[in-house]
């Protein structure tokens, strides 16, 4: 009865709170992308953000994952913790704000759902996913990746008619526009580009990761270690750059811009802390459904808050995105029921599994 009662509890709290996780996620990203049009430079907002989600995962890391950690640390492991590091903050969190600089949080939302199909397509590249042409599920997860690259194309190249709305009065930044404009916005191009990169590369990055656990059980610490390195390397590029550190924004003070990195790490640490036990909970696909909301939340706040347009190539693109993630995520699901361990074996067992199961 007990068991049953908290089995209830989490049927609701989880649904509720991964909603919350996405808007919570899309009010900070409207709210980054305010600061990146007043002229914030990307990569000191990268290193003083990855700098306090290292900080603040540290001492939970050293507890309670005390026993998990393998006692030798070998040259290997440390070049595949510099690769995560590099691509998974440095080189994925740069090309995403400059992404959501030149496009809105809405564009920087819906591209990380392509996550999946890329992730499927390179770990067939590499033999580490299970590709059977004859099978159903295999079809409909190609099918599923062609629907989504096609989203993110649409996204990027054609634009439409664009659609918002401006309220009347002294103190609102809402606005109706519904002017059609013919000629591609070069700016927005090189920003979805931005976007499509980064989600290509944090794909790399996660199969990567898929292996280091493998031999580094601890993904509080991977995720600590990682992001304390990524803000090093992300620190040597930006002197090598810019011979400084400055924020790119002299009118605000370096202690307002702490704080909002203080926020940025908060927000990442507590949402990557419930998106962990909602994955054991109730598995990765669930949570992956649920991705899509915060695109919808940061399309309603950047039309609200921002006062920009929602364009109908754009609306477009998202919804075919959204719906090759899903082909993907089902195909995964009824695919797992069936997998066969015989006809795939690899050497490791965590490596063996369909990365998206």
């Amino acid at each position: 009865m007990f068991g049953s009662s908290i089995n209830v509890v989490e049927d609701l709290l989880i649904p509720l709170g991964l909603v919350t996780v996405q808007a919570i996620y899309a009010g900070y990203g409207v709210f980054i992308a305010h600061f990146l049009a007043q002229g914030l430079d990307p990569l000191f907002f990268v290193i003083y953000g990855s700098l306090v989600t290292g900080m603040l995962l540290t001492p939970f890391a050293l507890y309670l994952e005390r026993n998990q950690r393998p006692a030798k640390f070998d040259p290997a492991l440390f070049i595949q913790f510099l690769l995560i590091s590099l691509g998974g903050v440095t080189v994925f969190q740069t090309l995403l704000l400059m992404g959501i600089k030149k496009t809105s949080p809405a564009y920087a939302s819906a591209m990380p759902n392509l996550a999946p199909t890329f992730i499927f397509v390179i770990a067939w590249c590499l033999k580490l996913e299970k590709v059977d042409l004859k099978c159903m599920y295999t079809r409909v997860k190609i099918l599923g990746a062609l629907v989504c690259v096609s989203g993110a194309l649409a996204m990027s190249f054609f634009q439409g008619t664009p659609v918002s709305y401006r309220l009347s009065g002294p103190s609102t930044i809402m606005h109706v526009s519904l002017v059609a404009r013919e000629k591609v916005d070069h700016g927005r191009l090189i920003g979805c580009m931005y976007l499509l990169t980064a989600v290509f590369v944090v794909s790399c990055t996660m199969i990567l990761q898929a292996a280091t656990l493998a031999e580094y059980p601890a993904p509080l610490s991977l995720c600590a270690i990682t992001s304390l390195i990524g803000a090093f390397i992300t620190t040597i590029v930006k002197l090598l750059q810019d011979r400084n550190l400055d924020t790119g924004l002299p009118s605000m003070g370096y202690g307002y811009l702490i704080s909002i990195a203080l926020m940025g790490g908060f927000v990442n640490g507590l949402c990557t802390t419930f998106h962990a036990w909602s994955v054991k909970k109730r598995g990765p696909v669930l949570v992956s459904v649920f991705s899509p909301v915060g695109t919808v939340c940061s399309a309603i706040l950047s039309m609200l808050l921002l006062g920009e347009a929602l364009h109908i190539g754009s609306l477009g693109g998202m919804f075919l995105i959204f719906s090759g993630l899903y082909f993907v995520l089902w195909a995964k699901k009824k695919e797992g029921y069936a997998f066969d361990e015989t006809s795939f074996k690899m050497e490791n067992d965590d490596i063996t599994k369909p990365l998206l199961s």
